[in-house]
């Protein structure tokens, strides 16, 4: 039985929740905010001409940074959580996350503010320059960086503000997401709409939004007194060892910091596309070792190994799921820009506006699938998890079924209209609804208890596997020539059949996973 304790919650509280879950929602939502109205024009930017303004890549190398970025925001989570938890402490993690993705976000602006002051404009008309080129490349890498260090931790203070069994938690969790789909869903509306004028004025007006939460996550941040600090050292070994951390750490970022200098002065090239061929391997390779040292050397019990096997199951193919969902921002917004009429009452809809779609029908469909998972289990009805993940599958391979037709039309020399990609985004949806929160879940029940944090770890690694793959995928599929336009009905065809097949196959080991899950459900 629940004691009487444990929804008493310490501070002060607004609707029956701590006051510090507001500050956490806006932070997380002016994040949100930031991340997706900037990834709502990267690739657009990047394969506009240098004329227009953009950076004049081609398409394979415009999707390797793409899928190299969003790669990179997941992976270095892992990291991330890291630090926080033995050097720096959950809250200042996220304050210096904060300010390190505004800063990348205003540098990517840079070009833009000097363009506005009459001093780059000549030089910018005819070619890139290094101002240009440095920029770019140094937000990316930057907003990568402090998204690492503030997202993976901005949610472990949300579940420090509840007692250990409180029935309110999962609901304060509920209210933190929804932050984070208001910031997605307003993002790339309000940045897009500026970007018709300027690209750099819609990255800076991201870098705004992260600027605005970060000013109310210090004005509030006295509601999360307490929480989130840094783990206390007292004795002389703990001492010791936090000083070998830091000084190690700062070691490790001098040298990052030393890397990235001599990409910027020319010292060290760089290609974006052999690079997202060495990381697939890389990850593909790490995977595979870490979980034949889990299997031979980690001290499994037979339980504990039928379940890690089972979680393999549940990393490949959210890898595949993801590598087609996160298509959303590469392929599909390039499909937006190029073959979609997007005309409406002699206006036309900035491209960008259609990566807000998605949010959209998170914040419609997300009760109406969480009632609906309710109802079927109260009647013994609601599927296993791996249906579920099957449906995710299935629901992604009609998506691009969708995209087939579309693509036909944009091959035979007409414009698609805009419902092709309203019907894919909401199928895509779905799909994420059925797959995405049993993913999390399942990982965190199956996992051996020494191997939690860990295993969480391969769940990210398999999400950023899947926008790598999304990013090299947008290269082939994207349709920036006149051969790749002809060819791309066959292509989004491949997507389905793969998607499709992965469906059918995980639905027929599905029984034999279920066994392996054991009491697990």
């Amino acid at each position: 039985m629940k004691s009487v304790g444990q929804d008493l919650l310490d501070g002060p509280t607004v609707f029956g929740h701590p006051k510090g879950l507001m500050t956490l929602f806006f932070t997380e939502m002016w994040e949100r905010f930031s991340y997706y109205g900037m990834r709502a024009l990267l690739i657009l930017f990047m394969t506009t001409p240098v004329l227009s303004g953009g950076m004049g890549f081609d398409d394979r190398t415009s999707g390797a940074i793409y899928g190299l970025y969003t790669m990179g925001v997941y992976l270095l989570a892992l990291p991330g959580g890291w630090v926080a938890d033995r050097v720096f402490g959950l809250k200042k993690s996220v304050w210096y996350g904060g300010i390190i993705i505004t800063v990348g976000h205003f540098t990517m602006a840079l070009p833009g503010l000097m363009e506005l002051m009459g001093d780059h404009a000549v030089e910018k008309a005819t070619e890139l320059s290094s101002l240009d080129i440095n920029s770019f490349f140094l937000g990316l890498v930057l907003i990568v960086v402090g998204t690492g260090l503030l997202k993976p931790n901005i949610s472990s203070i949300v579940g420090q503000l509840y007692p250990d069994g409180s029935s309110k938690r999962d609901a304060g969790f509920s209210i933190f997401y929804m932050g984070i789909n208001i910031g997605a869903f307003i993002a790339p509306i309000a940045c897009s709409t500026l970007a018709v004028y300027n690209w750099h004025l819609g990255f800076g007006l991201a870098g705004l939004g992260m600027l605005i939460g970060l000013f109310q996550y210090k004005l509030t941040g006295h509601y999360l007194e307490g929480k989130g600090e840094p783990l206390p050292v007292v004795t002389p070994e703990e001492v010791k060892s936090r000083s070998v951390l830091v000084k190690y750490t700062t070691l490790a970022t001098i040298a990052f910091a030393f890397l990235i200098s001599l990409f910027f002065l020319g010292i060290i090239s760089i290609d974006a596309i052999q690079i997202s061929n060495w990381a697939y391997n890389i990850i593909g390779i790490v995977t595979l070792v870490y979980f034949a040292f889990i299997f031979m050397f980690g001290g499994l019990n037979a339980d504990e190994k039928k379940k890690t096997f089972a979680l393999v199951f549940v990393i490949i193919f959210s890898a595949l799921f993801w590598s087609g969902f996160e298509q959303a921002g590469s392929t599909l917004n390039l499909f937006a820009e190029r073959f979609t009429d997007r005309s409406f009452l002699n206006w036309e809809i900035p491209t960008g506006y259609f990566q807000s779609i998605n949010s959209m029908f998170i914040i419609i469909f997300a009760p109406v699938f969480g009632a609906m998972w309710v109802w079927l289990g109260r009647r013994n009805l609601e599927p296993s998890s791996p249906l579920k993940f099957t449906f995710g599958l299935l629901l992604l391979g009609l998506g691009f079924l969708v995209m087939y037709f579309a693509a036909k039309i944009a091959a035979s020399g007409d414009l698609a209209a805009p419902t092709w990609l309203v019907f894919t985004y909401m199928l895509h949806t779905f799909g994420e609804l059925s797959l995405s929160p049993v993913g999390l879940s399942l990982t965190t029940k199956l996992a051996p208890k020494k191997y939690q944090g860990q295993m969480m770890g391969m769940w990210f690694i398999s999400v950023a596997l899947g926008n790598l793959i999304a990013g090299k995928i947008a290269g082939e599929v994207s349709g920036g020539t006149e051969e790749a336009i002809q060819a791309m009905p066959s292509q989004y065809l491949k997507i389905v059949a793969i998607a499709l097949g992965a469906a059918l196959l995980l639905f027929l080991i599905s029984k034999p996973i279920k066994k392996l899950m054991g009491n697990v459900h």
